[in-house]
């Protein structure tokens, strides 16, 4: 597996990359526009250029884009086309600069249901695939579970894929999502029971990144808190549970830390996961 993180790309999407190497990460994630507006700003294209050129010669990589924080695939019929507009100029951006998709939250039900709101979550998920792009995925994130999130459990998210039955929806497993959200992935036999329920629920093959967060909340508490690596609920000795399963052996896993100094990821936390990644090569 390669091992990076979501790296700021403040002034153009090319200084991600540096960002990146800085850090030491193999692969990363950015947002392409501010993740707390509606209005997308497209990166120009000296900035898509220069992007793809220096990933390649440094051999960073996937990359992935995090979609808007605004989205909301559960909510009435102005935001979910406000939720539509804004992840397919998501996609189109992935598109352009050569990134694999565009990884998002769903949202929430917002006290009405799951079930309520899974034919309008389809149909928005549906139109996205509908309008972009073949080479791009959609990508659901698995969330905490507090404040009616959608997809805090895997049965829903598969629910969700099924009913649009597109083979672009994929997913990415959020390690402090799934623990918050009663998923005990932070020892042997509650992982494999998490991943047992994922494969029957969505199918491993869908599984193409995971973001790699300890916990600052408790297993099963809802509450969605990012942790340093080993510095949380989950520990080193969970992410070595986690990294030494095999169904993450070619899955790149994203650091979305605060960081030692609060800035975000940072090159110790990119050091203590390889250095999990080590222990736990065969």
């Amino acid at each position: 597996m390669k091992i990076g993180a979501h790296v700021s790309a403040a002034g153009g999407a090319h200084r991600a990359v540096g960002n990146a190497l800085e850090i030491g990460a193999e692969c990363m994630q950015i947002f392409a526009s501010s993740p707390r507006a509606w209005a997308f700003r497209p990166q120009k294209q000296e900035a898509v250029e220069a992007f793809r050129e220096a990933s390649e010669r440094e051999g960073m990589g996937p990359a992935f884009l995090h979609g808007s924080y605004l989205v909301n695939l559960g909510g009435d019929d102005a935001l979910v086309e406000r939720s539509v507009a804004s992840l397919t100029a998501h996609m189109g951006a992935a598109a352009r600069l050569g990134a694999l998709g565009v990884i998002f939250h769903a949202g929430s039900h917002r006290g009405r249901g799951f079930q309520t709101v899974l034919p309008r979550a389809a149909y928005a998920l549906s139109r996205v695939i509908g309008d972009t792009d073949d080479g791009v995925w959609l990508i659901i994130e698995n969330s905490a579970g507090a404040g009616n999130h959608i997809g805090a459990t895997f049965g829903e998210i598969g629910r969700m894929i099924a009913a649009v039955g597109s083979d672009r929806i994929k997913v990415c497993l959020d390690t402090q999502h799934a623990f918050a959200a009663g998923y005990r992935v932070a020892d042997r036999d509650g992982l494999t029971e998490a991943l047992d329920e994922f494969d029957e629920s969505i199918g491993l093959d869908r599984l193409v990144a995971v973001h790699a967060n300890d916990s600052k909340s408790a297993l099963g508490s809802g509450v969605d808190r990012h942790q340093n690596i080993g510095h949380g609920e989950i520990g080193e000795a969970g992410f070595e549970v986690i990294l030494s399963h095999p169904a993450f052996s070619q899955v790149p896993f994203l650091l979305e830390v605060p960081g030692m100094e609060g800035g975000g990821p940072d090159r110790a936390n990119v050091d203590a996961l390889k250095a999990i990644r080590a222990r736990v090569s065969p």
